[in-house]
């Protein structure tokens, strides 16, 4: 294990002599500063995964530098050292977030015990944050997503990033197909070489060889000067054949030849030349069901299908919805100087229910067309777009009360007012999202503005209470 970096602040020579002695055994790596001023400079450099801190410091008060920390989240476990009858500015150092303090005086072991526990509290809490890094992102690259199903794609794509295998990115229109390679490109060696991209269902099948692989001059009418095809341009970089699904049989064949051996013929020449490059390719079809029908060479399909990605659709991702919605809200508030903070509630339950065809795309000009012809604070029902302005007809408020459809109690009715439990009337508030999200969870979850593990503990709770 390596040793942990540990700052002491402190201008007695005295102490500084015994915690020599203290940490003489440890596996830390320490460095000593007197001053208040020579520890900011330290940790604007360098961030300690401990910090044992003086608060009685010759230049400035040691809360400052606590209140410092504090505010920059600095990743460094503070433990104050305090003298005898200052147990308050200590509850005051907790508050702003030291991990523990030591009360002058006070001996080698207790010291020990403290510091070690800070340090161990730090390299716990460097784990978690790789572990959350690398498995509960909400975003990657340009992606925007936590979902299960988002959390496998990002994993994917870092580890197929360092490989030259090639790629087969398949899903809906709209789903991200060219984020999905852009992000393998900047992630990969190659991120400081070419990224070219080619929409093969875009250009006309009479000019796409062109595109791809250049042409000479002459080569056919038109073809006034030599061209650089998408193939040279991609050179030591990345190519990424969108929607390669519908690609010409003739033009498939000369693509494999293209894999297979990495040189390329252009257009009316003879002359074969070497290129490097890295394929991505993609399509919203099912490949195979291509290949059965014969609209897809089976040997390029097994040549091309080394490492495949299937983008899951947004209806597959319901809790990044919001997620993706707020984002996109913030982004173009911004671009358009608009007032938007966010979504009302049963905007957020429409935006949920709805099950969102065209994918990301689709929801990215929903809320663009929202922000650019509306103004506000909040998103509000009426400012929805077809068609998902007519699911405000269609669908019950959410945020009825949890005792709507009891009979109604009459202005006469004098008799004292039934009081039932608050848990049977968070249960009923409860029961009645999870119904109106159709037995979704996480859904119903979102529209209360909960965890899910609230909803599943609850449900436990009354269960309990049931048998009891």
């Amino acid at each position: 294990m390596n040793p942990q970096p540990l700052l002491i602040v402190e201008d007695s020579t005295t102490l500084v002599i015994a915690y020599q002695e203290y940490l003489r055994h440890e596996p830390c790596e320490v460095t000593y500063v007197e001053t208040g001023k020579e520890a900011l400079t330290y940790i604007q450099k360098s961030v300690p995964d401990a910090i044992l801190l003086d608060l009685g410091l010759p230049d400035m008060n040691g809360m400052e530098i606590l209140k410092y920390i504090n505010e920059q989240q600095l990743p460094s476990s503070v433990v104050v050292v305090t003298a005898q009858g200052s147990v308050d500015v200590a509850v005051e150092a907790m508050r702003l977030g030291a991990f523990d303090f030591v009360e002058k005086p006070f001996d080698g072991q207790r010291l020990l015990v403290t510091l070690r526990n800070a340090l161990h509290h730090q390299r716990l809490r460097q784990r978690l944050d790789i572990y959350r890094e690398k498995f509960f992102r909400n975003s990657f690259y340009s992606f925007i997503g936590a979902s299960h199903a988002m959390q496998l794609v990002y994993q994917i794509i870092e580890n197929a990033a360092s490989s030259k295998a090639t790629v087969f990115v398949t899903g809906e229109s709209g789903t991200g197909k060219e984020l999905c390679a852009e992000a393998i490109h900047r992630h990969s060696p190659r991120r400081d070489k070419p990224f070219v991209a080619i929409n093969c269902a875009a250009i006309p099948r009479e000019l796409i060889e062109s595109e791809i692989f250049g042409h000479i001059k002459g080569a056919f009418t038109g073809a006034v000067a030599e061209r650089q095809g998408a193939a040279f341009q991609a050179d030591t970089g990345t190519l990424f054949l969108d929607e390669i699904g519908d690609m010409d049989l003739d033009l498939q064949s000369k693509l494999l030849r293209f894999v297979q051996t990495g040189t390329v013929q252009k257009v009316g020449s003879s002359k074969l030349e070497k290129v490097d490059v890295r394929f991505i390719c993609a399509t919203n079809h099912d490949p195979l069901v291509d290949v059965q029908e014969g609209r897809f060479r089976e040997d390029l399909y097994y040549r091309l299908h080394v490492i495949p990605i299937m983008l899951p659709p947004l209806r597959e991702r319901e809790e990044d919805i919001l997620l993706i919605a707020r984002e996109f809200l913030r982004k173009y508030t911004e671009e358009e100087n608009k007032s938007f903070k966010g979504f009302t509630p049963e905007t957020e339950a429409i935006l949920l229910n709805y099950e969102w065809p065209g994918n990301v795309r689709q929801l990215q000009n929903v809320v663009r067309n929202i922000v650019v012809l509306n103004e506000g604070l909040e998103v509000t029902i009426d400012m929805l777009p077809a068609p998902l302005n007519y699911l405000s007809h269609k669908k019950p408020s959410i945020m009825a009360s949890a005792t709507e459809g009891l009979p109604a109690k009459k202005m006469t009715d004098l008799s004292p007012p039934v009081v039932r439990p608050l848990w049977l009337v968070e249960k009923e508030a409860i029961e009645q999202t999870i119904e109106f999200c159709d037995g979704n969870i996480p859904k119903a979850a979102a529209l209360l503005e909960v965890s899910p593990s609230t909803i599943y503990r609850k449900r436990q709770s009354w269960e309990t209470i049931k048998k009891s």
